[in-house]
């Protein structure tokens, strides 16, 4: 097979979809690898380091999309990617369809396998693919989170864990899973008074233990959610639906009732955001005002640290890639179960049921589509 690796356009992304090691690992298995010049520079990895393990390095997104049987990628392509794609061809990257339905309606008419590693599960319905950017996002929202508290930035002014005799910035996170999870770990270890809201129980109770007292833990629900938010100096949103758009926890109606020079962080703004208030903002233009509340709803947080965020992606994906590239994507199914979960949209069907609702059509099966295909 050829996989081509093209360079990441998305604004101020600069992750890559593939290590040289990945190289080697493809290339040793006989298959081609195609990567654009310079894709890999923004995570301080050179051309020639791609090549001493087998690579060819090509000039231009168009010979690498022309040429490969599937196209890896980090996030979602970009209206001129999507052009440049063709019928049968293979796609595998963040896809995140519920939330850019033009995006999905764009992947539908060029009839291509598109096949999200956002919802790739293992049997214990654990999210291998997204775990990494999600540990990623969550660290740096809390890092984010305190800068933008600064009042340099807008914000109240506030340090995060205080000093003695003062006291510390109140965090409060929406949802106990992975993201929120590593954001607690950030906010605690900067010795914020941390509160973490969650629906389910268990998790509740694994970050208690875990944390051993230093986290309030609350059931998330709407009147713990207002109270919590109205007096929180940082509030963090990290909730997921796999494959489906974020629900709205925190309303308009709350941000206007919050502190002057609050911060909100929406760490699930790539599945639409979980804030009413909430825009997917870039790197370049992070923040924006609203309600004299300071809003960061950048779409893809670990791109700001794309050398750790390319290898701890690669890590996971590429046991994914490589078998993609051996048996197929109906072969690699039967190898690999989850990976079914992941198939968004085989040709002109849709095979999400989350991004079937948004986009008014039907949901179909997997492997029943890619019978068809």
């Amino acid at each position: 097979m050829i996989i081509g690796v093209p360079r990441e356009i998305k604004t101020a992304e600069h992750r890559v979809a593939i290590t040289p090691i990945g190289v080697r690992e493809l290339t040793e298995r006989g298959h081609e690898v195609l990567i654009e010049k310079g894709a890999g520079e923004g995570s301080s990895i050179l051309d020639q380091e791609y090549v001493e393990q087998g690579a060819t390095i090509v000039p231009t997104p168009e010979e690498v999309f022309g040429a490969a049987d599937m196209i890896l990628k980090v996030k979602e392509p970009q209206a001129s990617e999507v052009a440049m794609l063709r019928e049968g061809q293979i796609l595998f990257t963040y896809l995140h369809l519920a939330a850019y339905p033009e995006m999905a309606e764009g992947l539908l008419k060029r009839g291509v396998t598109a096949i999200a590693y956002e919802t790739v599960m293992t049997g214990d319905r654990q999210l291998p693919l997204l775990a990494p950017m999600s540990e990623i996002a969550g660290r740096m929202a809390a890092q984010a989170g305190s800068h933008y508290l600064e009042r340099a930035q807008g914000g109240r002014g506030i340090l995060l864990g205080g000093v003695p005799g003062v006291k510390p910035a109140k965090v409060v996170i929406l949802g106990g899973g992975n993201a929120g999870m590593n954001a607690a770990k950030i906010a605690v270890g900067m010795g914020a008074e941390t509160v973490v809201l969650d629906t389910d129980i268990n998790k509740l109770r694994a970050i208690e233990a875990m944390f051993h007292g230093r986290i309030f833990t609350l059931h998330s629900n709407r009147l713990n959610i207002e109270d919590q938010v109205i007096a929180a100096d940082l509030v963090i949103g990290t909730v997921l639906v796999p494959g489906a758009s974020a629900p709205k926890l925190v309303t308009e109606d709350m941000v206007r009732a919050m502190k002057q020079g609050a911060v909100l962080v929406d760490v699930a703004i790539d599945q639409g955001g979980c804030f009413e208030t909430s825009r997917e903002t870039t790197h370049t233009n992070p923040t924006y005002s609203l309600h004299e509340v300071i809003h960061y709803a950048v779409g893809n947080i670990p791109g700001a640290v794309p050398h750790t965020s390319t290898y701890a992606l690669t890590n996971a994906t590429m046991r994914y890639a490589v078998t993609l590239a051996d048996k197929g994507v109906k072969g690699a199914i039967e190898a690999l179960p989850g990976l079914a979960h992941g198939v968004s949209v085989v040709g002109a069907a849709v095979c999400r049921r989350g991004v079937a609702e948004s986009l008014g059509r039907p949901c179909g099966r997997p492997l029943e589509a890619l019978a068809w295909a």
